[in-house]
């Protein structure tokens, strides 16, 4: 088959918006369609015609659909993050807390330790637990400032343990981040994260 070459502006901006809405889908948990009834249902829409599911129907089945998609999503991820800290637990240096939250000290610092009521300014790097960086102030070298209690319950609870100017290594359970919801892009429902996060100064 040839390749159809893109020749002019609607035809690239038609070609980028079929890439924007199968990676949505992709995000969505969708892992496979029927392309030619994708096509025929997206022709119809388009142009008015009238459609072979009705809207209520229609979403009701995409709820369904995706509900499946991002419960089976979150068991496979909730079972890699439990097995994942179960054996981080074991490494040197690493303390684990009641509420499940595991930390590692890289830096102790001498300063004050924040409250709840604070705010604070920090760099800090978050990772999935295979690595894959979702959120990095150390990336667009600028800190963040925020309130102590305005983040995920495993920043709350390791801020109010850590004196400013230290650095520390969290590792965090699904339940103190963003549970089943997730957040959408890399974090999936029931993803465990790991950030380092340096405290440079409550505010």
């Amino acid at each position: 088959m040839t390749e159809k070459k893109l020749t002019d502006e609607l035809e690239k901006f038609s070609y980028a918006l079929g890439m924007s809405i199968a990676g949505n889908l992709i995000q969505s948990g969708v892992k496979t369609v029927n392309p030619e009834i994708f096509l025929a249902a997206f022709k119809d829409t388009f142009e008015g015609e009238m459609p072979k599911i009705m809207p209520d129907e229609a979403n009701k089945i995409l709820e369904v659909f995706i509900g499946k998609a991002n419960a089976e999503k979150g068991g496979d991820n909730l079972e890699e993050g439990l097995k994942f800290l179960a054996e981080n637990s074991k490494q040197e240096g690493v303390i684990e807390l009641p509420s499940g939250l595991q930390y590692k000290v890289l830096n102790e610092g001498e300063g004050d330790i924040p409250t709840a009521s604070n705010q604070v300014k920090c760099h800090y790097h978050g990772t999935l637990i295979n690595g894959t960086v979702f959120d990095s102030s150390v990336e667009r070298g600028e800190p963040a400032v925020f309130p102590v209690n305005g983040v995920i319950q495993g920043w709350v609870e390791a801020l109010q343990l850590m004196s400013a100017g230290s650095k520390w290594r969290l590792f965090i359970p699904s339940e103190l981040a963003y549970g089943q919801q997730g957040a959408g892009g890399a974090i999936g429902p029931n993803t465990a994260l790991i950030f380092e996060v340096e405290l440079l100064e409550i505010i």
